[in-house]
């Protein structure tokens, strides 16, 4: 009895020290999808609820970490790119569309159906969603007629405004969408980043009706280039990555760091992701960033001050689920993966 109960108090004690002695990432596994698509939209709930979504109007749903999947065409839109998607519950999410037609859809039924919610002009090209306490949301859209569309939801995506307040954008300035990650939302917060000739932060405090911009150091002047991709480290400190993504293995001023969200931005990274990032998540458990792009996978254990590579396999985007409990990647090919660590 004695001895058990010591065994006992031996196994606890190395489980709480378990997190500290896992120094780097593993690695990727990568889960057996029903699809080909290249998926840019990925939202994991928890480390069982994962949606995901893409090219060819493809949308995918696992309940169950992974080990099956159901997946689907929305609305028979079949020729439409949906490169994001929020996931509000196991029943219910919305996707956004790049390109024409500039839509957004919402299944309440686990994607047997998907009902449209909001259509652009003709002109409107869709970036990046994102959602705070399922009831409020934003997405970001390239400018028109000089002005970014800020479109927000206050009754859980059923219905959509372009904001009056939305703030204006330079000549050759726009978002990118290639992980539905340069957006954030958090309470009252909005921030969302731009690249192309210019690439800079835009600041909300009180929901999207006044703005502040602020210029990066990231690397731009070409369509090509600048921030990809938005991530909290805690309240505080925000990490952006991004490149130059026809030049997937620049190294070039691909990573800066903010101290606040209505603050400067800065290249303080003594190190840098190892090429062109589209997509950059936190991961609290283990104080890790883990970036992600078409040629491999860093993480920095420093808030971003140093980066090192742990692994070849290419993503578009990288999330961790709203339970904080695991980290999600998805890519070309139908590629879907959980982070090992």
């Amino acid at each position: 009895m004695y001895l058990l109960t010591f065994l006992a108090l031996v196994c606890a004690c190395q489980s709480n020290k378990a997190p500290s002695a896992i120094e780097r990432p593993v690695g990727w596994e990568l889960l057996d999808v029903p699809s080909n698509a290249s998926l840019r939209g990925l939202s994991p709930l928890t480390s069982e609820i994962i949606w995901a979504s893409g090219n060819k109007g493809t949308w995918l749903l696992t309940t169950d970490g992974g080990n099956s999947w159901t997946s689907g065409v929305i609305d028979g839109l079949d020729s439409v790119d949906f490169r994001d998607i929020e996931g509000l519950s196991a029943s219910t999410a919305i996707a956004i569309s790049a390109g024409q037609p500039a839509v957004i859809y919402k299944t309440t039924n686990a994607g047997k159906t998907w009902v449209k919610k909001y259509e652009g002009s003709e002109d409107a090209f869709l970036d990046g969603i994102a959602f705070f306490k399922d009831q409020k949301g934003y997405v970001i859209g390239d400018p028109i007629g000089g002005k970014w569309m800020v479109l927000e939801t206050l009754d859980q995506g059923e219905t959509w405004k372009w904001l009056d307040s939305s703030p204006k954008a330079e000549q050759g300035e726009g978002s990118f969408a290639a992980s539905g990650s340069t957006i954030l939302v958090d309470r009252d917060f909005v921030l969302f980043s731009s690249g192309g000739i210019k690439s800079r932060i835009f600041y909300s405090a009180d929901g999207g009706h006044q703005w502040e911009i602020y210029d990066t150091p990231m690397l731009q002047g070409e369509p090509s280039q600048g921030i990809f991709s938005l991530s909290k480290l805690d309240n505080q400190n925000l990490i952006a990555v991004g490149g130059d993504y026809l030049k997937p293995d620049l190294a070039d001023r691909n990573a800066i760091l903010s101290d606040q969200a209505n603050g400067t931005w800065r290249m303080k990274s003594e190190s840098l992701p190892t090429g062109y990032r589209s997509g950059v998540a936190y991961f609290p458990r283990y104080h890790w960033a883990i970036a992600v792009g078409p040629n491999g996978s860093d993480y920095s254990k420093d808030g971003g001050l140093t980066w090192e590579r742990f692994s070849d396999e290419g993503f578009h985007a990288v999330f961790m689920d709203k339970a904080q409990g695991s980290v999600w990647a998805s890519g070309i090919d139908g590629k879907i993966a959980r982070l090992v660590y």
